[in-house]
């Protein structure tokens, strides 16, 4: 496929933040860069998406975030899931395992 990275389908975002911080706490550019690492660096968050999307996850209860200090000695939020983003996180698979399978089907369609 080359070195261009697909853009996301509208709500894939959220799941791969959850999945992100279902493997541990971390702040918000850790977040990002635990995605592109998962994806073998087939994706990449830009903070312009991601930090609205820690937002707007945080609004539904599915991560809480407290202050804390990075690696690097700096002022961070730090992010994790709440037992409501473990369970929206599975949700949020079986939805993608089920959409992605019929996609599949389509596309071997002759």
């Amino acid at each position: 496929m080359g070195k261009q990275k697909p853009e996301l389908p509208q709500g894939t975002l959220d799941m791969l933040v959850l999945k992100a911080l279902s493997l541990g706490q971390m702040h918000g550019y850790g977040v990002g860069q635990r995605i592109g690492q998962l994806a073998e660096d087939m994706l990449k968050v830009e903070e312009g998406t991601l930090y609205p999307a820690l937002y707007r996850i945080e609004q539904r209860g599915w991560i809480k975030s407290e202050w804390g200090v990075s690696e690097n000695n700096r002022r961070a939020r730090y992010y994790k899931l709440t037992r409501a983003g473990r369970k929206q996180l599975g949700v949020e698979e079986a939805k993608w395992s089920h959409l992605s399978m019929a996609v599949g089907k389509v596309l071997r369609t002759v």
